[in-house]
């Protein structure tokens, strides 16, 4: 059963990557062919990149509006991806391969192009973080990580006091206090979980594996639990990290894009009201 749908993904995606180079050689022949004997070519590909936009704008619209019948929104996102992909084209043909002259075009161009970037980044991204969630062992709720990290603080400091009666010895709750309270408090090591190099715990787990050296066999099982704890809130880190990483994506990609159309709006009020309603002959 998986074979047929991998297939059917694979066909799918190969058949929307040719409809998106095909598109965008449409795009690159038919303003080739056109701009020589249509004197305001610009006029016609601006109207288009702004139906565009406003289409690939539609897609946040789409997202709050989940009981509509409009589609899954695994769909919805691979339009959009390949619809943005074509307004690159598109945008390009409208400013005629140059960069914009003007401080007002300038600004606009800028917009569109981190607007773009921002896009093609949060794509990518949005890819790569379930895997590793996954290889993680799955996904926790994001509003659920702040519950479950007090949980974890709680347990391991309940078995660090305790511990002061159970083995007749402060090492384990000193160690604790001096080492790990700080760590269970908040959400921790923020870009190394990012980049996913040395893993933050590595560190705590020298200093555990020196201080085991020194206890009891009763306070050998205490900070063996202890352990299973700090890398059960490594792994609580790990899941705020990427899934933190996605909504920042989000608060820096959709307030470009709404600025984006603020700007075009101006762009096309001024156009017009110094092209003395120019048309596209």
């Amino acid at each position: 059963m998986v074979a047929p749908l991998m297939q059917t993904f694979v066909q799918r995606r190969v058949i929307g990557i040719f409809l998106l180079i095909a598109a965008i050689l449409a795009v690159a022949w038919g303003h080739a062919r056109l701009a020589p004997v249509m004197r305001h070519i610009a006029y016609l590909t601006g109207w288009i990149l702004l139906a565009v936009c406003l289409f690939l704008t539609a897609y946040n619209a789409r997202k709050k509006l989940p009981f509509l019948p409009l589609g899954n929104s695994r769909t919805w996102l691979q339009i959009h991806a390949y619809v943005g992909y074509l307004s690159v084209a598109l945008f390009f043909a409208h400013t005629g391969w140059r960069w914009p002259e003007g401080w007002f075009e300038g600004i606009l161009a800028a917009l569109y192009l981190a607007v773009a970037a921002s896009g093609v980044f949060g794509l990518l991204w949005s890819r790569v973080v379930p895997r590793r969630l996954t290889a993680q062992g799955g996904e926790v709720l994001y509003e659920r990580i702040p519950t479950v990290r007090r949980q974890l603080a709680e347990r391991a400091e309940a078995l660090a006091l305790n511990s002061v009666e159970s083995t007749q010895s402060v090492a384990i709750a000193d160690f604790y206090n001096h080492d790990l309270a700080a760590f269970f408090v908040g959400p921790g090591d923020l870009w190394r979980h990012l980049i996913d190099v040395e893993r933050p715990t590595d560190r705590l787990q020298n200093r555990m594996d020196d201080l085991n050296r020194f206890l009891t066999p009763d306070q050998r099982v205490v900070l063996a639990q202890i352990a299973e704890l700090v890398r059960q809130k490594d792994g609580l880190d790990y899941q705020h990290a990427l899934q933190l990483s996605l909504r920042l994506w989000l608060f820096v990609h959709i307030p470009l894009t709404y600025s984006l159309l603020i700007f075009t709006a101006l762009h096309v009020v001024l156009v017009f009201g110094f092209s003395a309603g120019v048309g596209f002959h």
